[in-house]
């Protein structure tokens, strides 16, 4: 049985190792796009009022789906939106 001995230059060694892999993984989370939006991020990325985005919804151009109180849209039917203007 072998023993090894973990210096305090080995921890602070580990520490910044864990600690940037740590921010990769924000990084990448960043850069990933949300599946489901919130009416306030559709009419931000659509650059559109809240009687348009009522409009939409009501003319079936937007699909959404209601959880408690709050509305949600799928980026990719917005993707799809977009793509046919």
């Amino acid at each position: 049985m072998s023993v090894s001995i973990i210096t305090k230059e080995d921890l602070q060694e580990f520490k910044t190792e864990l600690l940037e892999d740590i921010r990769n993984l924000f990084q990448f989370r960043s850069t990933e796009q949300k599946l489901w939006l919130k009416s306030s991020e559709v009419k931000e990325l659509l650059n559109i009022s809240a009687g348009t985005l009522q409009t939409l919804r009501i003319n079936g151009t937007l699909t959404y789906s209601k959880v408690g109180g709050t509305l949600y849209y799928n980026y990719k039917d917005i993707e799809k939106l977009l793509n046919k203007t």
